[in-house]
């Protein structure tokens, strides 16, 4: 008898830690009646701001296109929007909008408001094409290839070429020099990054810069200190600068034989010397 009671002690004692465990992970009781007018109270107020919205969302009737246009019509502007606008006044999607509209050629920002009652304003700003990439491209003052295959190339802008996804590269160098330059008189026409890495630079006047692979900013830097100030004093003789030296540059005449042009008094030692192996 007493070998069955201690028997049955371990079995009560598990069944009491049961019911202990049970009880400590009893989830509270909810007072459902004290809670009703409050949980009423948040329906009503989303019912009531779901029938000012639908009040209020009423159909888009007019769409005002505001900008400096010269590339971008507004009528396409408007065209966009109203092909890609689902809903009203209220529920119509506002930065998707944005995105269509940024999406036509030459449109580099759009900005996409609610007027009240039933109309939309749309701020537009154009690119600004600041150079050429190879024949048809253009890129904006950021180096970005915003249109690839442009009906209207203007001439006037310097023509960028290098390898694919060089053209933030290439065109911070021209950022770089050109305005360096035109203090100079100079104006640069066309600038080339080979997939060797050499660059090569042409001015309006016809010559030619060679820079090569290695050292840029030095070589750039020595021609716009030395080498420009030669190319301005005689642009109908020169033909070339090469750049690719240790510490100077040689002059390509358009007539042979012509003498070594040579750069500002006391600067003398920086032409004709020892050309680095990068060519």
């Amino acid at each position: 008898m007493i070998a069955s009671l201690s028997a049955l002690w371990p079995r009560r004692a598990r069944n009491r830690a049961r019911v202990e465990k049970a009880r400590r992970f009893t989830l509270p009781q909810i007072h459902w009646a004290r809670l009703a007018p409050a949980a009423l109270g948040a329906l009503a107020l989303a019912a009531l701001a779901g029938s000012i919205a639908f009040a209020l969302d009423r159909p888009v009737r007019r769409i005002e296109v505001v900008g400096s246009f010269q590339r971008v019509s507004p009528l396409d502007v408007e065209q966009v929007v109203r092909t890609q606008l689902r809903g009203g006044f209220v529920s119509a999607n506002l930065d998707a909008l944005q995105r269509a509209i940024e999406g036509l050629p030459w449109v580099d920002h759009a900005r996409v408001q609610r007027r009240w009652p039933d109309a939309l304003a749309v701020q537009v700003t154009e690119q600004a094409a600041s150079a050429r990439w190879g024949s048809t491209g253009l890129l904006n003052s950021r180096g970005e290839l915003f249109l690839k295959d442009a009906r209207h190339v203007p001439p006037e802008l310097p023509r960028l070429e290098g390898p694919d996804g060089s053209e933030r590269q290439v065109a911070e160098l021209l950022f770089q020099m050109q305005p360096r330059l035109l203090e100079a008189g100079l104006r640069i026409s066309g600038l080339r990054l080979d997939p060797r890495g050499a660059w090569e630079l042409d001015l309006a006047n016809g010559v030619s810069v060679r820079f090569g692979r290695r050292q840029l900013q030095e070589r750039v830097e020595r021609f716009i200190k030395i080498g420009a100030s030669v190319v301005a004093s005689r642009p109908n003789d020169i033909a070339f600068l090469d750049m690719r030296y240790s510490n100077g540059f040689t002059v390509g005449w358009r007539t042979p034989g012509m003498p070594q042009a040579r750069p500002a008094s006391g600067e003398e030692t920086l032409v004709n010397q020892k050309r680095n192996q990068d060519v």
